[in-house]
């Protein structure tokens, strides 16, 4: 029989995580947030365009006190008892990395890759922010302060988004080349910076705490570029959300739809204080920041492409093709990719990199080539569970004609038999349309494609982490019998990267003398 104590003072120090409920309460932050198309959301808690989202965050945090997940969330219990989430640990291990991941795997599977930026991709950017003050040698007080702050994360819960800082596009357009930063400092002071401005594109702002605010923003601090956490609730902020995906108000016909929508949105400050204990003078460039970043990411794209591959593996049960020899090869197809993504994603965590603070980072190496894997098979993945179903897809009945008296009986000799219902393979099909033919589909095919650069971007980065271009050359140049000169082609690491899409000023048109232009 287990010691009762010992079993008490573990689960008080459970209990002791965050809940739901206190996250919930901590959005009622008197946060200025707008939707566009339909105003200014009052509530993030109970508002049409945002409760969806806030309940999936809450369930988040909930989890971690579930009995039947605590074994893959939570780390074993420590000398004092406690047993804390994997997405708040600092790695130190190769088995850390791979006991993280797979947290990641089960929480983002569930929610079919759509939830990209979970609180534990908080704790990850701030893991990063203190990883690269400890590369760069900032100052001890800087370090200390990246200590305190990624410390106060894992301590609290507190939810953290990324941004990197660029400005929209009507500041980029500005004809002084000095107007078009996202942020500039107003005024400075011994406590803080006051700053304003606008940032970019970003996910979750209307759902996080804190925004983290990377080196596009083109504050420079002496010869340091500066970077900022600044609270979503602050006086002086506004969150501008895009537009709620599309979608059917039914959790029959939209079952994905309806629950996860991250709302990306810009972030407007006017005369923000942000205090010295929450700015970081890090490298110009925001990558070092996201080097478990692009982790989790991967996780996130693996996780959607697995949901895809269980959806197909049902509907070709549900549509009666299991053993249709076509049907078969598609759905080979994918594991093939899902497999290349998880051996990637293994191979990060088992060939990790150190870094200064002793931490364990995924091989960036690995994570790259996953990342392009994932890139060039993601359409045609999608592309597979819209073909496999047929026209069924989208003649799919919803619960309410099949709740009608008239129609009841017709629809289930169309859409029942071979051991499912009408109902459930109605739902069965709605899932799969919403999961790959509805506006969140859209939403991450064009917005997670744009936000990473693509594949040249992430080609550049495999460029540059790759090791051995020399070394590979000269071992096949030395099997030749013939003396070969030494060949040397680490230029191809050395080239920068592409830089980001430059939006070009247009010429100022002014009007002539003779009144025309």
């Amino acid at each position: 029989m287990p010691d009762q104590t010992a079993t008490e003072h573990r689960t008080s120090q459970t209990n002791a995580l965050r809940t739901g409920a206190d996250y919930r309460a901590a959005l009622r932050d008197g946060r200025n947030v707008w939707v566009m198309g339909e105003g200014r959301a009052d509530d993030v808690t109970t508002h049409p365009a945002t409760r969806g989202m806030v309940d999936e965050y809450a369930a988040w945090y909930d989890r971690h006190l579930d009995p039947a997940w605590e074994d893959r969330l939570l780390t074993p219990a420590g000398d004092d008892g406690a047993r804390r989430p994997w997405g708040y640990v600092v790695p130190r291990s190769a088995d850390d990395l791979r006991r993280m991941g797979r947290s990641f795997s089960e929480t983002l599977f569930i929610a079919a890759g759509n939830i990209t930026h979970t609180p534990a991709y908080g704790s990850l950017i701030a893991l990063g922010v203190l990883a690269s003050a400890q590369q760069r040698g900032v100052s001890p007080g800087q370090i200390a302060n990246a200590h305190a702050y990624r410390d106060t994360i894992a301590r609290t819960g507190r939810f953290l988004t990324f941004s990197a800082g660029s400005a929209p596009i009507g500041h980029r357009l500005r004809e002084d080349a000095a107007e078009r930063v996202a942020l500039k400092v107003v005024r400075e002071t011994d406590a803080g910076l006051f700053v304003s401005g606008k940032i970019g594109m970003h996910t979750s702002p209307a759902y996080a705490e804190d925004v983290y605010v990377g080196s596009a923003s083109g504050i420079d601090i002496g010869p340091h570029r500066a970077t900022l956490v600044v609270p979503v609730g602050a006086p002086g902020v506004t969150v501008l959300c895009r537009r709620r995906a599309a979608r059917p108000e039914s959790r029959f016909m939209a079952p994905l739809s309806n629950r996860f929508d991250e709302l990306d949105g810009q972030m407007w400050l006017k005369d923000v204080f942000v205090p010295w204990e929450r700015v970081f003078l890090l490298d110009p460039s925001p990558e070092p920041v996201a080097q478990w970043l692009f982790w989790h990411q991967l996780y996130c794209w693996l996780a959607k492409a697995e949901f895809t591959l269980g959806l197909a593996l049902a509907c070709a049960h549900a549509m009666a093709l299991k053993e249709h020899e076509a049907t078969i090869e598609y759905l080979v197809d994918i594991v093939a990719d899902v497999q290349t993504v998880r051996s990637c994603l293994t191979a990060a965590e088992l060939d990790p990199t150190w870094l200064p603070g002793g931490q364990c980072s995924p091989n960036h190496k690995h994570v790259a080539a996953g990342s392009i894997a994932l890139l060039k098979a993601r359409q045609r993945i999608a592309e597979t569970l819209r073909i496999l179903p047929g026209s069924s897809l989208f003649v799919a009945p919803s619960d309410t004609d099949l709740a009608t008296p008239e129609l009841a009986a017709g629809l289930e000799k169309s859409f029942g038999g071979g051991g499912y219902t009408a109902m459930q393979r109605a739902a069965l099909l709605q899932m799969a349309s919403d999961h790959v033919s509805s506006a969140l589909d859209a939403r991450e095919s064009a917005y997670e494609l744009h936000a990473n650069g693509g594949i040249s971007t992430w080609r550049a980065r495999l460029r540059r982490c790759f090791d051995g271009y020399s070394d590979l050359a000269n071992a096949a140049v030395r099997t030749l019998a013939l003396e070969m000169p030494k060949v040397d082609v680490e230029n191809i690491r050395a080239l920068p990267m592409v830089p980001r899409r430059v939006v070009a000023v247009p010429a100022t048109v002014r009007p002539t003398d003779k009144g025309g232009l």
